[in-house]
């Protein structure tokens, strides 16, 4: 029987003879991850369920990221039983000033490789796929579950193929392409689907462009977004991590739930108007409109990418006297890549503010929450009503390029009408 590559991992993973979409199979975890957030509730389940140790220490990662550094009295509170309960299992352990958003760290620090099933309490656990891995995020009790028996129990998806041709023209991004999907087929397009990238332009495409765009598949309802593990892959793998690891491909023959053909020859830069990331519209249709804010970082659109990209824009200018802008490295790696390439000298100089590596004001935390009133332009995966703070506040999405864009000028703006036609 011909399968999807989602269908292939998915097979390695669990005892069934074979396996179809909407077939419900249990599935052994090669890794299982938990925040500062999700970890604490899960800890408690596994009390519950009588759970005392993990199922491998070696597979479970923690990382502190959400409200690091803590805020107030709580998240220290979740943060120091997320440091003891990791110290007690002899779990991995990332906290403060080691090492930044988990998405992020995971994949640099070569805890994921293509073939793998991970789990974990954060839906955009789904961005390992940008290496060819089954990323899912789950609630907390299932982690739990995960934690305790290695396993968990999972509807098999259908798969949306994305077929990506040509090449990116100047400023567009990884961003701009997960951005015309969701345009496309709505934020529950892809419900009980895998998104899929092919083509010639998606594997052309860099590791870090593939994070922005797997990343965001959850915003389409979709269990994971996923691009086969190709050169590109085998590159970025090399010097993080010497585990055996081999390329899977959906076979030719394969059933699709549906088909999408982007071109890139034609894709411009995009912006998602509040409040939902699928209301999607190209930036001419928006220009012009007042910022406040600009947030650049997040767990996929926090990379060394992303920062060349806005320091490309803010370089020799100064943030909008009406504007703020906050910049976000996505882990300490980054953190220091962007200080030895003179990036974070390039944001000072402009007038923004460089935070150490967090989820921050992503999810409404900390670290940039936006006040009655004010919108702002940001880098980060969701837009809804409330979610960076006051729920009359406005968040428009969009990559770093159109995000520093608007720094400079205090509103929505081509990043071609800032920096040139021609591009960097």
């Amino acid at each position: 029987m011909a399968h999807t590559l989602a269908e292939k991992i998915l097979l390695d993973h669990t005892d069934a003879g074979d396996l179809k979409p909407g077939d419900i199979v249990p599935i052994r975890c090669d890794l299982v991850l938990a925040n500062d957030v999700s970890g604490p509730v899960a800890f408690g389940a596994m009390e519950q369920m009588g759970a005392a140790t993990v199922f491998d220490p070696d597979r479970v990662v923690m990382v502190a990221d959400h409200f690091m550094p803590a805020k107030d009295i709580r998240s220290a509170e979740l943060q120091k039983r997320l440091r003891e309960w990791s110290h007690e299992h002899g779990v991995h352990f990332f906290d403060q000033g080691r090492g930044g958003i988990e998405h992020a760290v995971l994949i640099e620090e070569g805890f994921i490789l293509p073939g793998m099933v991970i789990t974990g309490g954060d839906s955009h656990t789904c961005t390992y796929g940008a290496l060819g891995a089954f990323g899912t995020g789950l609630g907390s009790t299932d982690i739990a579950g995960c934690l305790a028996l290695g396993e968990f129990w999972q509807s098999v998806p259908g798969t949306i193929l994305v077929e990506v041709s040509g090449a990116k023209r100047p400023f567009v991004s990884g961003k701009d392409i997960i951005l015309e999907v969701l345009g496309r087929i709505g934020v529950a397009g892809g419900t009980d689907m895998v998104l899929e990238f092919v083509g010639p332009g998606a594997e052309a495409l860099s590791i870090d462009d593939r994070r922005a765009v797997a990343n965001m598949a959850v915003e389409a309802g979709a269990e994971s977004g996923i691009f086969p593990a190709d050169r590109i892959t085998t590159d970025y793998l090399a010097g993080r991590t010497d585990r055996p690891w081999s390329a899977l491909r959906s076979d030719p023959d394969a059933i699709f739930a549906r088909r999408l053909r982007i071109d890139l020859e034609t894709l411009e830069p995009l912006v998602a108007l509040p409040p939902s990331p699928g209301n999607v519209v190209p930036i001419g249709s928006v220009a012009g409109r007042k910022i406040h804010q600009v947030y650049i970082g997040n767990c996929a659109n926090g990379t060394i990418t992303d920062l060349r990209q806005a320091a490309t824009v803010l370089r020799n200018r100064r943030v909008h006297p009406g504007t703020r802008a906050i910049i976000v490295p996505s882990s300490q790696r980054v953190y220091r890549q962007a200080l030895e390439e003179g990036l974070l000298e390039v944001f000072i100089d402009a007038g923004a503010v460089v935070s150490t590596p967090t989820c921050g004001a992503c999810f409404g935390g900390h670290t940039g929450i936006l006040a009655p009133g004010e919108a702002a332009i940001a880098t980060t995966n969701r837009n809804f009503t409330g979610r960076m703070g006051s729920d009359r506040a406005d968040v428009y999405l969009a990559s770093a390029w159109v995000a520093a864009a608007a720094a400079v000028t205090g509103e929505i703006t081509d990043p071609a009408d800032v920096v040139g036609e021609g591009g960097p």
